[in-house]
């Protein structure tokens, strides 16, 4: 059984301007709900003619990564920035964890690259445990929809 990396690599997150307009911009994307957290999630082409294909300044593409990932805690829920970077860090660990439910199901499709944004909305802070709960059953149902 080969090892699969467990890291969440500069790759894999998603910071590019012009595919996060496309993910959250006109039509395409889908969201889906499970309290506290939405997610926002986009397949897209990654050819050569391709917005997400364009290169960055160091010369690569930002398509290295079959999927990319960003988190959202908005203002509005935690005044404190340390609460807002706990559950940040809450889910980013719990996609690291389970990401491979989702690179699986998209590595099966050619030239195609999956945006997935997960925005938190609730005011309380939840454990740990639920946040991992909720974060693998979003990636299951993404899974089943690409």
């Amino acid at each position: 059984m080969e090892e699969q990396e467990q890291g969440l690599r500069k790759a894999e997150r998603l910071c590019s301007r012009k595919l996060i307009d496309m993910l959250f911009g006109a039509g395409g994307s889908h969201a889906m709900t499970a309290f506290p957290l939405k997610v926002v999630y986009r397949l897209v082409d990654t050819e050569p003619s391709g917005v997400s294909s364009l290169a960055d300044a160091r010369g690569k593409t930002s398509a290295e990564a079959k999927v990319q990932v960003m988190v959202s805690v908005p203002k509005k829920h935690f005044k404190r920035a340390v609460k807002r970077n706990r559950v940040k860090r809450q889910v980013r660990e719990a996609y690291r964890k389970h990401k491979y439910a989702v690179i699986d199901k998209v590595g099966e499709t050619a030239g195609k690259q999956l945006l997935v944004a997960f925005i938190w909305l609730s005011d309380e802070l939840a454990d740990s445990v639920t946040v991992e709960k909720r974060v693998l059953n979003l990636l299951e149902r993404i899974g089943e929809r690409i």
